[in-house]
């Protein structure tokens, strides 16, 4: 048993008490609905059409629920991986083009093969290369890029993207004259309706409520007509299974930022995973998560999906809602492939200006400037590292990974402690 239970970690569920089942049925629901309108959001920030987040909350959030070792750790789109994917794929071809979509889907197979094979090659500890105090510093800068990049969608007005960032920001700050009001009306008030109900009712799915509320007024009053952005027609039914095109002129260098978003998504997701499992008293395998997440991003691949990893918010619902094992992830991705078969002509009147407030509420969750402070406190080193990646992640902006890099190759360097 324990042989297979080493290439099928799934069969650590079984058997299953019926109070078992019912506890991760009510959590892959209760995830779902924030799931859902989480992905197309985040499909939105990697510069894909809404429904390639579908597809990345397929079969991925399944594959890497069977074969990772966390009983409840949610895989998926994500903020910072969407992110990068977006960044690493406008290099080589215009956001939402074809080509595009199919760089980001050949993306993903790189980020999955690497994952899967440092696992089954035991190598999870390379990630440790990755400091906490350079994640601390790119996760913050990464968070405030993320919410600046919402910020035309908020206000309804178009945003340049060159090499340099935050000269784009400060372009959509310049326009602010043109803010489309209705645009910005519907961001707001996606925040409020999201805000007030963390405050006072941090149980019911805020985003879901956000969602359906903005989705039936903007059918009401006619938004589209008036000149706001809509999602607009999904594809409706499940991805086509094939293996995604390469592109062996740039191969090489997508397989670079697939190896930095590897590392990324992955220590995301097993810090995820090891602070759950400080509750449930779980044993977690990093490498085996590896595995897990590798599949994920393959099989995804396969299913025309971009790159997922582990969501510390979907996570902690899917903890808090009483999930036993990973079948309440299993039951999550159901949820998805119905809504993909029969409910997507429902969503098609959601505006761009609440997937775009979805974006920035779930990345306040990553802003922590006290955390750079605590490690400048525990060793001016460390400090210096979390700075210097925050400063140069923005800097660089869009291009990441030279942030990361850089405080990377600081934080190594040999020095005293403090």
């Amino acid at each position: 048993m324990l042989t297979f239970q080493r290439f099928l970690p799934f069969l650590r569920w079984f058997p299953m008490s019926g109070e078992t089942i019912r506890a991760d049925l009510i959590a892959g629901i209760t995830v779902a609905l924030v799931l859902i309108p989480q992905s197309m959001a985040y499909a939105q920030l990697a510069g894909l059409p809404t429904y390639y987040g579908l597809y990345a909350a397929f079969l991925p959030v399944m594959i890497a629920a069977l074969w990772g070792s966390s009983s409840q750790l949610g895989t998926g789109p994500v903020a910072v991986v969407s992110l990068l994917t977006a960044t690493a794929v406008a290099q080589f071809a215009e956001i939402g083009s074809p080509e595009f979509i199919s760089l980001a889907i050949m993306l993903a197979f790189l980020v999955g093969a690497f994952q899967f094979l440092l696992g089954v090659f035991r190598l999870g500890v390379i990630v440790n290369f990755l400091s906490h105090p350079v994640i601390v510093g790119f996760t913050n800068a990464a968070a405030l890029i993320i919410a600046f990049s919402q910020l035309s969608q908020i206000l309804g007005v178009p945003m340049p993207r060159s090499e340099h960032f935050l000269v784009d920001v400060w372009d959509v700050v310049m326009q602010m004259g043109g803010t489309h009001i209705p645009t910005l009306l519907f961001g707001l008030t996606a925040f409020a309706i999201m805000w007030f109900l963390k405050k006072k009712y941090p149980k019911v799915p805020r985003v879901l409520i956000a969602v359906v509320a903005t989705i039936l007024v903007s059918w009401v009053i006619g938004f589209q007509e008036m000149g706001g952005k809509i999602v607009g027609k999904i594809q409706e039914g499940l991805p086509s299974f094939a293996m995604p095109t390469f592109n062996m002129t740039i191969f090489w260098e997508m397989v670079i930022s697939a190896m930095v978003i590897s590392l990324i998504g992955f220590i995301e997701a097993i810090s995820i995973a090891k602070a759950m499992a400080t509750k449930t008293k779980e044993h977690i395998d990093p490498n085996q998560e590896l595995i897990g997440q590798g599949l994920a991003n393959i099989i995804g691949s396969m299913t025309q999906a971009y790159p997922a990893s582990g969501s510390f918010s979907r996570s902690a619902v899917n903890l808090n809602a009483g999930a036993k094992t990973g079948m309440s992830s299993v039951y999550t991705a159901v949820i998805v492939m119905i809504t993909l078969l029969f409910l997507t002509p429902l969503l098609s009147h959601l505006p761009k200006a609440v997937l775009a407030a979805v974006i920035m509420m779930a990345v306040l969750e990553f802003i922590n400037f006290k955390a750079i402070k605590d490690a400048w406190q525990i060793s001016k080193h460390d400090g210096i590292a979390a700075i210097v990646t925050f400063v140069a992640t923005l800097g660089f902006a869009p291009h990441l990974e030279k942030g990361i890099l850089l405080g990377a190759g600081l934080a190594i360097l040999p020095h005293r402690r403090t």
